[in-house]
C-alpha cells in the first residue's frame, strides 16, 4: 500500500479500468498521509490503516494465505487470525512511513483476469530505491474493488505469508500460528489499532 502513488484516473466501464481507479484514488489517499512529515508516525500509521481497511479485503486475503489451513481453525480462529493477521501488516508496513521520500508510481497497464478479478501493474519510481515493478491484484467483493494480493517485484504478499504459515501450522497446527502473530505484533514497536 505504502508503495502506490499518484496516478491517472481509468476511463471508466471497463472492469480492468474501474479497478485501476481504484488503486490511483487510493494512491491520491496515501500519498497525502505521507507526505505529513510533520504528523506523529503513529497518527499517519491510523490513518493510513483506515485507507487499507477499506481498499484491502482481509477475509479474502486471510484465506488465501492459509489456504487448506483456513479449514482447520474453528470461526472463532478465523476471526482471531484476520484481526491479528491485519494488525501485522498494519505494524510492517507502520516501519516504513518514515522512509517515504517522495516516491512516484507510473500505472502502465490494467487487465481483466479469467475468474473476473482484475490485474493493475505499476512502477514505482524513487530517488534510493530505483525502479520497482508493483502489481495490484484485486476482486468485486459486495459491489467494491478490493485489493486481494500485493506482487512486488515478481513476489506474491500472499504466497510469500502462505509459505511462512504452512510451515508454522505443519509443525504446530493452528495454534501455533495463532501464536506466532500474537508474539510478532507484541514485539512491534510501533503501536496501532487494529480499527
Amino acid at each position: 500500500l505504502l508503495l502506490v502513488a499518484a496516478a491517472p484516473a481509468a476511463l471508466a466501464g471497463e472492469p480492468s479500468a474501474e479497478a485501476r481507479a481504484v488503486v490511483a484514488s487510493t494512491s491520491d489517499e496515501v500519498l497525502a498521509v505521507l507526505r505529513k512529515k510533520d504528523s506523529p508516525t503513529d497518527q499517519r500509521l491510523g490513518e493510513l490503516q483506515q485507507i487499507a481497511y477499506q481498499r484491502f479485503d482481509f477475509p479474502t486475503i486471510g484465506r488465501l494465505v492459509l489456504a487448506r489451513g483456513w479449514g482447520q481453525l474453528s470461526p472463532a480462529q478465523q476471526q482471531e487470525f484476520l484481526e491479528d493477521f491485519k494488525r501485522h501488516l498494519s505494524l510492517d508496513y507502520g516501519r516504513r512511513i518514515d522512509a517515504y521520500t517522495d516516491q512516484t508510481v507510473e500505472i502502465l497497464s490494467d487487465r481483466s483476469e479469467p475468474n473476473g478479478d482484475a490485474t493493475v501493474k505499476t512502477h514505482v519510481h524513487g530517488a534510493n530505491s530505483g525502479l520497482v515493478a508493483v502489481d495490484y491484484r484485486l476482486r468485486k467483493i459486495d459491489g467494491q474493488w478490493r485489493v486481494i494480493d500485493v506482487i512486488v517485484e515478481g513476489v506474491s504478499l500472499v504466497s510469500s505469508y502462505r509459505s511462512q504459515f504452512q510451515e508454522i501450522m505443519a509443525s504446530g497446527g493452528a495454534t501455533r500460528v495463532l501464536q506466532v502473530l500474537r508474539e510478532k505484533n507484541s514485539q512491534a514497536p510501533v503501536a496501532a489499532s487494529a480499527g
